[in-house]
């Protein structure tokens, strides 16, 4: 009789582009999206929660940038052969939502949203293929009041989780703009319009001076490659410099410029009042352009938004993986698009909204220094005798009631360094001790474990003597000593 093959056994990894998250990094996502969770709300916005999986019909186009359906995301056929998809964003769900829900929902509905999306993109360094996102938008509401009060609100957001003043801005543009300028220029030929769109959203790369050679014959990348240009004269490529260098030293200049740049186009013309609108609502509410501020220069998503389009801009300096200095970058982006919802309904249903990136915002706040120090686990009750266990579990139970994480060490308890062994790798602040002897005197033994490896590692022998750190007190004083210690090192 042939030998059974074993199964083989499965290999213990991540799939490619998914990673795994453990306690200090959840925690630290947890807290900053308690505290964007806050300003939110205090700006009127209620949590939606929506599913994680659409229909694919839903869904629809999916990425802004993916032209063919079905690519960029996870898509299955569920049991009635109807196929099915992993969210990609959060806005799809709320267009979807609204839609379904509509009778129901006031409007314009306020909503945020913050959880996991998905994306069949290939994975990259720090590029993901899970990846958490944090969402507000107002449907319903037409005026470009409501995109004044999302910009606002990330600026209040970024102060609020720890970017300071100065270290942050939000610059706003609009997508009315450039379509006029695109009408000035007379181009009737879609290509050569998508075009122009995708040369434009290489400013930020390539500058005044690349921009100028895309859009004409075309240039030589880093690499020696030669690009192909759009093949516009000089004087057809003149307006769209003019937008994207058009910003001033002040607004008024900025807008006067734009209105150079849009020449006789209605929907340019349009486009600049709102900007200009926007600008006034915000100079009311005390926002100067030390934090928000209007710049034609950000493109991004020109060809996804319908109308004010705007990002967030962290200005400090950090060194990249070869020790230059460059900006942080963007970590927020956002806009109006009028035509998601029209997509269900038949009707055109103005919306607009910002997306934080977490990933990139927690990345910013550990350079900062606000987030990423060591963080502190639980006091450790240590196990002397294990016939004793109700004890200790007393122990952490009187802890825990007094508002202290804590815990009872549930390994085996033959050898006490071990136990101490553990509480170290849990970064465990203190441990408790209570043998035989100390239960038979009413004590317990407190150990500060924080305050020990540092007298290991820098006292002398007499500072070691005056500083004990370790402290023998009355089982009814524990908690409010544990409590005294902790408060050392908050």
């Amino acid at each position: 009789m042939a030998k059974v093959k074993k199964a083989p056994r499965p290999k213990a990894q991540t799939p490619k582009g998914f990673r795994d998250y453990f306690g200090t990094e959840v925690t630290e996502r947890a807290h900053m999206l308690s505290q964007i969770a806050g300003v939110y709300h205090r700006y009127g916005f209620d949590a939606l929660e929506s599913s994680a999986v659409e229909t694919v019909e839903a869904l629809g186009k999916f990425l802004p940038d993916v032209d063919r359906p079905n690519e960029g995301v996870f898509a299955w056929q569920d049991e009635d052969e109807d196929w099915v998809a992993l969210r990609y964003d959060l806005t799809a769900p709320l267009a979807r939502v609204y839609a379904q829900h509509r009778n129901d929902l006031p409007t314009p509905y306020r909503r945020y949203a913050m959880g996991p999306v998905w994306r069949n993109e290939k994975p990259g360094p720090g590029r993901y293929r899970q990846f958490y996102q944090c969402d507000a938008d107002t449907v319903g509401a037409p005026s470009v009041a409501a995109d004044a009060e999302i910009c606002a609100m990330l600026s209040d957001t970024l102060e609020v989780v720890g970017i300071p003043r100065g270290d942050y801005l939000v610059r706003v543009n609009n997508r009315k703009v450039l379509n006029g300028v695109l009408e000035t220029m007379g181009l009737s030929d879609d290509a050569q319009r998508d075009a122009v769109l995708r040369t434009i959203d290489k400013f930020d790369k390539v500058g005044e001076a690349g921009v100028r050679e895309l859009l004409g014959k075309g240039r030589l990348d880093a690499s020696g490659a030669f690009i192909d240009g759009v093949g516009l004269s000089d004087d057809q490529a003149a307006p769209v410099v003019a937008f994207l260098t058009s910003k001033g030293s002040d607004a008024a200049k900025t807008l006067a410029n734009l209105r150079d740049a849009i020449g006789a186009s209605a929907v340019g013309a349009e486009g600049v009042g709102e900007l200009e609108t926007i600008a006034e609502l915000l100079d009311a509410q005390g926002y100067g352009t030390d934090r928000i501020e209007i710049d034609p220069s950000v493109v991004r998503g020109l060809g996804y938004y319908t109308g004010p389009v705007f990002e967030a801009e962290l200005t400090f300096e950090i060194l990249d993986e070869k020790g230059r200095k460059r900006q942080f970058g963007s970590v927020a982006g956002g806009g109006r698009y009028d035509d998601l919802v029209k997509r269900f309904t038949g009707q055109a249903v103005p919306a607009t909204g910002v997306s934080i990136g977490v990933d990139r915002l927690l990345a910013a706040l550990r350079e900062k220094g606000r987030i990423g120090s060591t963080a502190q686990g639980p006091v450790v009750v240590t196990v002397m005798d294990r016939d004793r266990m109700a004890d200790y579990q007393a122990i952490v139970a009187e802890l825990r009631n007094g508002g202290i994480r804590a815990e009872v060490y549930l390994g085996n308890p033959k050898n006490f360094g071990n136990q101490l062994k553990y509480a170290d790798k849990r970064q465990s602040p203190i441990a408790i001790i209570e043998g035989g002897e100390e239960k038979a005197n009413g004590i317990v033994q407190i150990k500060d474990l924080i305050l020990g490896a540092k007298l290991a590692q820098e006292a002398t022998l007499e500072e070691w003597k005056e500083r004990p750190s370790q402290y023998e007190v009355p089982r009814g004083e524990l908690v409010a000593k544990v409590r005294e210690i902790l408060g050392l090192y908050e």
